[in-house]
């Protein structure tokens, strides 16, 4: 008897240019184990983008390159769905049903929220209503498909805890309608730090951080901002993620870009320099061939629509079924 592929839904989110660290964190695993492992969709989570203060030039050009580096890292459309959520109405229909069943205490309770109101309250501005309930948005996205596995970082396990909560609650009031999902990990996850701050994780930015490696960085760009990273107090190179967070960093870039273990590499070396320029050239080399495509794929922007119409298309025929039943089961009348 054939086994039933598990569902895996994920996505990015256009509020920045892609980095090294979106790459080696989850697009690369993505073209390369789960888009062959499971029934997979990738979204462009493009109504996330507007919870916070916003150019929309910026954010369709964002969504746009978005789109069009996740078919550069390899993701295959005859393989996996890659569509932009926008594209999709059953996202939004889906939402305002779950917004019936959280609450405003979990919603209050996500890190998220917590970090960035303060931060827009501090520029002067008002905090947009859609940064409280976004998290349902993004339970909606997961739902909406049946989706068994939604692989995610750290920091967003709390959102994929929602969505279960709210699936199991609106399975136990209005009868069984939604798949209950689990966040999943990587077996070994490249964590990628800020190269100026080894603190932070090298996430995207809206300038262009000196400490962040984009992926459409040119080659020089690259090598400089790696050479110019923050290292630790003495010389001898040491994998110490605690005592030598810089160090285990550049470390942990190398092993990720060439498949090797950070502790035995850091035994090959005995001078900063000579581990910055190898990183740097790890680096330039694993973003080649991904530039490589992306230049290809600019210049046939009718292949990148077609494929976004296509995924739209598959996307729409998997949640509407779903989002159709949860109306029937919470008490609206069918159309």
């Amino acid at each position: 008897m054939e086994m039933t592929r598990a569902r895996v839904f994920s996505g990015v989110k256009p509020t920045g240019n892609l980095t090294l660290g979106n790459y080696l964190g989850a697009l690369r695993r993505w073209a390369e184990v789960d888009q062959h492992r499971a029934d997979a969709l990738f979204c462009v989570v493009d109504l996330h983008a507007l919870t916070v203060d916003h150019d929309p030039g910026r954010v369709r050009r964002l969504s746009r390159q978005a789109a069009t580096l996740l078919l550069a890292a390899g993701l295959d459309p005859e393989l996996c769905t890659v569509f932009v959520q926008s594209h999709v109405d059953e996202h939004a229909r889906l939402s305002y049903l779950l917004e019936c069943v959280a609450t405003d205490g979990e919603m209050r309770r996500m890190i998220q929220y917590k970090e960035k109101a303060p931060r827009e309250r501090a520029r002067g501005g008002s905090v947009r209503l859609s940064l409280l309930t976004y998290p349902v948005l993004m339970a909606a996205d997961i739902l909406a498909y049946g989706t068994d596995e939604v692989p995610v970082g750290e920091d967003q396990t709390q959102h994929v805890e929602l969505s279960r909560d709210v699936a199991v609650r609106f399975n136990q009031r209005y009868g069984h309608t939604f798949v209950v999902p689990r966040a999943t990990a990587p077996a070994v996850a490249a964590r990628v730090m800020n190269l100026q701050d080894p603190a932070s994780k090298m996430g995207k930015s809206d300038d262009s951080g000196p400490g962040i490696v984009y992926l459409l960085d040119e080659p020089e760009v690259v090598r400089k901002k790696v050479m110019r990273a923050v290292t630790d107090s003495g010389q001898d190179v040491v994998y110490d993620r605690e005592g030598r967070p810089g160090i285990a960093n550049l470390l942990e870039i190398l092993a990720a870009c060439e498949g090797g273990d950070p502790e035995e590499l850091s035994r090959g070396y005995d001078s900063y320099g000579a581990l910055k320029k190898d990183t740097a050239e790890a680096v330039v080399e694993v973003l080649r061939p991904l530039q490589a495509r992306h230049r290809e794929l600019c210049a046939d922007p009718s292949y990148v629509d077609g494929v976004l119409r296509e995924g739209a298309r598959r996307a729409r025929e998997m949640a509407r079924p779903r989002v159709d039943a949860a109306y029937r089961a919470i008490g609206l009348l069918p159309a």
